[in-house]
């Protein structure tokens, strides 16, 4: 299945499904690629996580019954997967700017988040840079957190920086950052900054090693400042390289991001010139 089309699957499948209990695991089933690049890839199509875009929707439904029936709050709550009634009115008015109850009076006015429809413009036309690169398996060393894929976009950062403290040298010098899910169905992943393991060195106290397996990567090309740069070229690979890749398919749940030495470069992560890598695992499309 196009990656394109599989995300289409996804929005038919959350939308049909709404009032029900949705997993990752399954919703990413729909698109045939794995839940953590299923929610990479559609954060960084659709601008919100698939967490956001479910919370909204069964919001704005939730508020068109409550204007339009004489359902109880607890039963319309329950209804859109609230245990409770405090919970849904905190939702509730955090998301429409009243309560339920207040929605009911005349002339309240409530928010309405439509469903996604996915359409293909044809755009681009400009170079982007990457190989497909054939990598044995190989070992790293360094610190490891596990993040919901809800908050990574900000507590990732916030990691670096914890591990990075001004004027102190840091355990790692934080050579890759490295994703990892391999069970493929759990709301949280593995990240390490990280290392090449150098086996004749002891390994510090706190420290970890992990072995990334033999896969084909794709491998991305990123210059320019940080966090710019990558951030650029990750949202392009979901928007345009995977769209229009007819021989390979995203493969396993690791995404390698490999940076090079700021100290190589005059302004360090922010140079102009600074290079960085995204590698992630494919295989080729079954035609």
């Amino acid at each position: 299945m196009e990656w394109i089309e599989g995300i289409s699957s996804t929005i038919d499948y959350i939308e049909s499904h709404i009032t029900e209990k949705l997993t990752i695991e399954e919703i990413a089933r729909q698109a045939y690629i794995s839940p953590f690049y299923f929610q990479k890839g559609f954060a960084m199509l659709c601008g919100f996580t698939v967490g956001d875009y479910i919370r909204q929707r069964r919001l704005t439904l939730a508020g068109s019954e409550l204007l339009a029936t004489e359902d109880k709050i607890i039963d319309i709550a329950l209804k859109y997967q609230y245990d409770s009634p405090d919970s849904f009115t905190k939702a509730f008015t955090r998301f429409h700017g009243v309560t339920p109850t207040a929605a009911r009076k005349e002339g309240s006015v409530l928010k309405s988040f439509a469903s996604l429809k996915i359409k293909f413009s044809l755009e681009g036309g400009y170079l982007m840079d990457y190989k497909i690169s054939e990598k044995e398996a190989f070992t790293v060393v360094g610190v490891s957190k596990v993040f919901p894929y809800e908050n990574a976009k900000t507590e990732i950062p916030a990691f670096w920086t914890e591990q990075h403290p001004a004027g102190k040298k840091p355990l790692v010098c934080g050579m890759y950052g490295i994703c990892i899910d391999e069970t493929l169905g759990n709301d949280t992943f593995e990240y390490l900054i990280a290392d090449d393991y150098v086996p004749a060195q002891e390994i510090p106290d706190g420290l970890i090693t992990r072995i990334i397996p033999k896969h084909t990567w794709a491998v991305f090309s990123c210059k320019g400042g940080m966090p710019d740069s990558l951030q650029e070229m990750n949202q392009r690979i979901f928007s345009e390289w995977l769209p229009n890749c007819k021989e390979y398919e995203i493969a396993a749940g690791y995404n390698v991001e490999l940076y090079e030495d700021p100290a190589n470069y005059p302004n360090g992560v922010q140079d102009e010139n600074y290079y960085s890598e995204i590698w992630i695992p494919v295989k080729k499309k079954q035609h």
